[in-house]
């Protein structure tokens, strides 16, 4: 255990922001470098080493966070790492982007604050990757077998790399011209700077994965010129089909995306442009949808100097406190406030947009809404509740609606759907099509990144076992495991 006390004597401390008139002028992450080593030791001592650890149940990947907070409590941080890596491949990934389910499940939150799992986890690793704890891990031998992942988002990069540890010779294939799928281009610099991505896609490579940019299966290469040159294929490539707004005057210039819009910043950061081809800059911005994806686009908005910022959702505003009907130790909707909602804008609750209005050169100008409520089970209007906002800019961040099957992957490999339009899958995340598996928001819908990790390993000892017979890999979750759902 780490320090017996430690809850009983130590508050909650969590990382540092940077002022908010600071960190509008740049694309660094929000929080301040270093604030966490000062009092992270002690955030660790608060650990319990419970029992049962909730937490474990918490966490889809299985970390073994009562371990590696005991290590981190003692500064042990090359035996933190060791015990993180031991389920995750991308802690500094997780550490910056999950929402944290693990505390959600600390036994300690019961009657306290939970330990900041979140925190620690993220300490653990980069003081790894100061200390150079993270090395390349190539395989003692290879089997002579090959596999093909179809997408690099962390599903994708984690399949690839538990298979190329494995022995076999894995390439990774992604469309657009960068590695990393919805990290590099959906997630903004400022949540996470591109270099944690960077330096692990150098590790794989060093350990002997390929990568293929600029490369789409089923437009590009067919499928079965895929199968025919690989054993086995994973299909990783993500939910990228996003959710529509089919209202009036929804075909009006300045109405996206958010995958439209939020890959642009991206762009910018890594030197393709000068400045993005859209910009809310001086324009009234409306971000449709109250999600993570949602708060990307406000904070980009913010930074890119909007004249204002609102956001909307259609469904209530969330209790601050864990309602009845979510008891410990699910993972509760709270109301969050993101670092970019402290940097300003307006978030409006339990409200539908009807139409928008534009110019006469059909730019878009305005949006009308409505409040709604649900009654009896269905949502309704409330008549008399009708709002026009200004908006020279209109991001649709309202979800996922499956895989893309517009570049006839789907068909060209003849894989079958389940009810909700994703890739189905047995326990072992094989497909009905013989050799070919899939992991992450492919085959499970949209879903959170942990999850995402999760899947890849796991899809990754599938692949191995149809390869060789038999796999040693970890296996943290099966998809019909509906225990660990969060």
């Amino acid at each position: 255990m780490a320090d017996p006390k430690g809850f009983l004597t130590t508050p909650r401390e969590t990382a540092c922001s940077r002022p908010v008139a600071e960190r509008l002028k740049d694309w660094n992450e929000v929080y301040v470098p270093g604030s966490l080593l000062p009092i992270i030791s002690k955030q660790a001592g608060r650990c319990m080493d419970c029992g049962i650890p909730f937490c474990h149940n918490g966490c889809p990947l299985g970390n073994l966070i009562p371990e590696w907070n005991d290590f981190a409590y003692r500064e042990d941080w090359t035996a933190a790492s060791e015990r993180l890596h031991a389920t995750n491949n991308f802690p500094e990934f997780t550490g910056r982007l999950c929402p944290a389910p693990c505390e959600s499940a600390c036994v300690l939150g019961i009657n306290q604050p939970a330990v900041t799992i979140k925190n620690v986890e993220v300490s653990i690793i980069d003081k790894a990757w100061d200390n150079g704890d993270v090395t390349p891990q190539p395989p003692d031998r290879l089997s002579g077998k090959t596999v093909a992942v179809i997408g690099s988002g962390p599903a994708g990069l984690a399949a690839a790399q538990q298979l190329t540890r494995a022995g076999h010779t894995v390439a990774v294939y992604e469309r657009a011209d960068r590695i990393g799928g919805l990290l590099r281009y959906g997630i903004p610099e400022f949540k996470m700077e591109k270099v944690h991505i960077n330096r692990r896609i150098e590790q794989m490579r060093a350990e002997g994965t390929k990568f293929r940019t600029g490369v789409e299966i089923g437009r590009d290469i067919p499928a079965d010129g895929l199968r025919r040159r690989y054993d086995a294929v994973v299909i990783a490539a993500g939910a990228t089909v996003s959710r529509d707004l089919p209202v009036p005057g929804r075909d009006l210039n300045g109405i996206h995306f958010a995958m439209e819009y939020l890959p642009l910043s991206n762009k910018v950061q890594e030197g393709d442009f000068v400045a993005p081809p859209i910009t809310a800059a001086g324009k009234h911005v409306v971000v449709i949808g109250g999600g993570d994806t949602g708060a990307d686009c406000v904070g980009t908005a913010h930074r890119q100097g909007a004249a204002s910022v609102t956001q909307l959702e259609i469904m209530p505003r969330p209790s601050e406190d864990r309602p009845a009907g979510q008891p410990w130790p699910t993972f509760p909707m709270l109301y969050k406030v993101t670092s970019a909602h402290e940097e300003g804008g307006e978030r409006i609750y339990s409200v539908s947009t009807t139409h928008f209005e534009g110019d006469e050169d059909g730019n878009v100008q305005s949006l009308h809404l409505v409040e709604v409520a649900f009654e009896d089970g269905k949502l309704v209007q409330k008549e008399g509740t009708e709002r026009v906002l200004p908006a020279q800019l209109v991001t649709l961040a309202m979800g996922f609606t499956g895989t893309d099957q517009a570049n006839g992957l789907v068909e060209q490999f003849g894989l079958e759907l389940d009810a909700r339009g994703n890739v189905a899958r047995d326990a072992s995340y094989a497909t009905n099509v013989d050799g070919v598996f899939v992991a992450g928001d492919a085959g499970r819908g949209q879903s959170l990144i942990v999850w995402a990790i999760a899947e890849g390993r796991s899809a990754a000892r599938g692949v191995d076992r149809f390869l060789t017979g038999a796999s040693t890999l970890p296996y943290p979750v099966k998809p019909t495991d509906r225990s660990l759902m969060v």
